[in-house]
């Protein structure tokens, strides 16, 4: 659908040399050579000014003659049946509308969209689910102003990192956005881990000072986030999304295509997941930056339920396609796994108001948060590890590439009493009105987006 889209591939001359930018040896960039970079980002400043080129200019290079219009697949109900498509990722043809000295990824075959049907909804509360689903889910239209932002900001970000890479990662391309997500955009300066407290943080300093003179035009309240993994946060004002920004979170970039392999896999699992995240940020316990559930870690914990059921409704992917999710396979590859895994056909046929009530009354009376970690790489629960990461911790849900802890900011019990507190209260009034009002103002959710 975008020529960019996913691998991050920068413009390039059509006789350029082609090879592969992660197969070259990564290089450690010291405090010399980002000083450098610095000074050259200033000399191509200067220059630009000698050229008269405005700040605004740069906008409209969205608009460029030479950029082939992009082709979507509009969601068109059908007669007797609803239907939601997977977005494709790429377009067939791509045509460069600026130079840049990168070397470009190989060439990536055509992704082409898979139609699922929608499951039927014959009562109330599967209705409702489905009701919130179509208002709230990501458009194509959303997708594509997240788009055409990130190639922007490669650009300009290449003039600082000429190798870089920019990509859009987490529930923007996962298949678990809403149409009030923000945009997460990882910039890959390479292949191996970098300091985060040093090396990321001064790269992300060179970004945000970037983004305070030369793009202040389009790029409004840009913030440094010196946490553990610093980001740089800024709202795009052509599009109005407001984005984070991290440097070389490479397992980040792995577990979009893990989970957008497994929303559309089955066609409860992205309803289902839309209105559990839309409960637990209704009720406060899905902001990880307060001590609750991340995002992440609800997606994984849906995940876990339809994997754990008497009849599983999901199975392991990383077990049944090894090859296709091994944490060794060079980034540019990592797109294709989605492709390779063809539609999950489960036995189970609950419908989405039961899978709710169930996934409530997992986690609220079945689940032992006290010696049990959340795999969705195993498909099961399973002992917690001995390793300090996991001591004292109140939940544990297993990241699926690295093995960390992805519910680590749950880090206070009354928190952590509070989110099982919510799920007890809310299994309880769901199960005696079955209406999802009695847990989720339906009106109020559609209209937030």
């Amino acid at each position: 659908m975008f020529p960019n889209s996913i691998l991050g591939r920068p413009p390039f001359t059509p006789n350029h040399q082609q090879h592969n930018f992660f197969a070259l040896s990564p290089t450690l960039y010291s405090h010399q050579q980002l000083i450098d970079a610095q000074f050259n980002f200033q000399n191509a400043e200067r220059l630009s000014d000698e050229k008269n080129l405005p700040l605004d200019g740069k906008r409209q290079r969205f608009h460029s003659p030479h950029q082939e219009p992009t082709i979507v697949n509009h969601i068109v109900p059908l007669s007797g049946e609803r239907r939601y498509s997977m977005p494709p990722l790429f377009h067939t043809h791509y045509v460069p509308d600026i130079v840049r000295c990168v070397p470009p990824f190989r060439e990536i075959p055509i992704l082409e969209p898979r139609e699922i049907t929608l499951p039927e909804a014959k009562d109330k509360l599967s209705q409702q689910i489905l009701e919130l689903f179509e208002a709230c889910q990501q458009q194509v239209s959303d997708l594509k102003k997240k788009e055409l932002c990130r190639t922007q900001l490669q650009r300009e970000i290449q003039l600082l990192f000429p190798q870089s890479r920019l990509f859009l990662v987490g529930s923007s391309l996962n298949g678990f956005g809403t149409r009030s997500s923000d945009g997460d955009l990882c910039l890959v300066v390479k292949e191996e881990p970098v300091n985060q407290k040093t090396e990321a943080r001064h790269i992300l300093t060179l970004v945000h000072k970037h983004f305070c003179t030369r793009l202040s035009g389009y790029i409004e309240r840009p913030q440094l986030i010196r946490a553990k993994v610093p980001i740089v946060k800024f709202r795009d004002k052509v599009s109005c999304v407001e984005f984070d920004l991290n440097v070389n979170n490479i397992v980040g970039i792995r577990n979009t295509f893990l989970l957008r392999t497994y929303a559309y896999l089955e066609n409860r699992v992205r309803p289902l997941v839309l209105v559990i995240k839309k409960w637990a940020s209704h009720h406060d316990i899905n902001d990880a930056s307060r001590g609750t559930l991340s995002s992440y870690s609800l997606v994984l914990m849906v995940l876990h339920y339809l994997q754990t059921l008497p009849e599983p409704i999901l199975p392991s992917i990383q077990k049944i396609y090894p090859e296709s999710f091994s944490p060794a396979i060079q980034l540019h590859l990592v797109h294709q796994a989605p492709c390779n895994v063809p539609p999950y056909l489960s036995k189970n046929e609950s419908n989405l108001g039961d899978l709710l009530l169930g996934f409530l009354k997992y986690y609220a009376t079945e689940f032992d948060w006290n010696s049990q970690m959340i795999s969705v790489r195993e498909a099961k629960a399973i002992p917690r590890p001995d390793g300090i990461e996991w001591r004292n911790k109140y939940i544990c849900v297993e990241e699926p590439f690295d093995g960390t802890n992805t519910a680590r900011a749950v880090h206070e019990k009354q928190k952590f009493d509070i989110i099982k507190d919510q799920f007890l209260k809310s299994w309880h009034r769901l199960k005696n009105k079955r209406d999802l009002n009695s847990i989720l103002p339906l009106r109020a959710a559609i209209l937030q987006r």
